[in-house]
């Protein structure tokens, strides 16, 4: 590949940032250029504050130190929409970094040129409370969140290839069991439906502008949990509390979005929700335990039932 003297710099700042040490052979063969290029190139970046170090050896090479100072930064489009998403997903890490990622975005945004900052206002996500999203293809990311951003009806296609394009009305970008997913009104259902952004493929151009509608009870994180419950509300249409003969810290990995509550070392309070009472006695039943049912008495018939069921599968009945 062929770089101008600034992609050069970003290139090899990039490949600096990816490993420990490079030859500077290897940079050079990386580059396509020659090794005087390279050590030209390293005091450029040395001259604008990064701390590149020789390192000695038969082949010689240079290694990214980090520094007591903040040098300026340098994004390609890529590391911009990474960077964006990063920030504003920040809020849901529960980390308590919410208003430092909001003023680092702030920050940024403002020593980037007009076109990544484009980028990167294009990026809006919803967050929910302890998840982070998985691999989804940055242009579509983008061109989601522009659609939303713009309030663009977006046309896409949808899993079956051979299937006609869906139209929606795009609201929220979110983030929930590792995955990312398109809030929208379904032009075509006529109804809100959740869209997996892994399997969606924005089509261009996008469709009309559209006025907003208000997501029913106001809480969009609250409204997709709803949905991914089997109901239209936040709350499970099934809750329990029991105490289980097992650690807290071996529970909490397994409870989802369950509460789990310490009563001693070997002793811990479960209060988990769920679509049916036999699906929260099943749930319960999973871990390797003996059980308490505190309460309430549907989910001790819930284990009732089951328990007879299981007895009656094990004798072969």
């Amino acid at each position: 590949m062929t770089h101008g003297p600034s992609a050069r710099l970003l290139a090899l700042l990039s490949l600096l940032q990816v490993r420990r040490d490079w030859p500077g052979q290897v940079l050079a063969e990386r580059l396509e250029v020659s090794p005087r290029t390279v050590r030209r190139d390293v005091d450029s970046l040395r001259e604008l504050g990064y701390r590149v170090r020789t390192v000695k050896g038969p082949d010689g090479g240079y290694r990214l130190d980090a520094g007591s100072d903040l040098p300026p930064l340098l994004f390609d489009d890529d590391q911009a929409v990474a960077l964006a998403v990063a920030l504003r997903t920040a809020a849901a890490s529960g980390a308590g970094v919410a208003e430092g990622a909001a003023r680092a975005l702030t920050t940024l945004r403002q020593v980037m040129p007009a076109r990544l900052r484009h980028r990167i206002d294009a990026v809006q996500v919803t967050p929910m409370p302890g998840h982070t999203g998985g691999e989804v293809d940055p242009e579509v990311l983008v061109a989601v969140s522009s659609a939303v951003r713009a309030r663009e009806v977006l046309r896409f296609d949808y899993g079956d290839a051979d299937a006609p394009p869906r139209q929606a009305e795009p609201h929220h970008l979110l983030v929930r069991g590792g995955r990312w997913y398109l809030l929208a009104w379904d032009l075509d259902r006529d109804d809100w439906r959740t869209f997996r952004v892994d399997r969606l493929n924005p089509r261009t151009p996008t469709g009309p502008r559209f006025v907003p509608r208000e997501v029913p009870g106001g809480d969009t994180g609250a409204f997709v949990a709803g949905r991914f419950r089997g109901s239209d509300t936040p709350e499970w249409p099934c809750t329990g509390e029991v105490v289980l003969t097992l650690p807290a810290h071996d529970v909490a990995p397994y409870s989802m979005d369950g509460v789990v509550e310490e009563l001693g070392p070997d002793h811990c309070r479960l209060v988990l929700g769920s679509w049916s009472w036999a699906g929260l006695a099943g749930a319960v039943a999973r871990y390797d335990a003996e059980v308490t049912v505190v309460g309430p008495p549907e989910l001790r018939d819930a284990m009732a039932r089951l328990g007879e069921r299981l007895v009656r599968a094990a004798e072969g009945r």
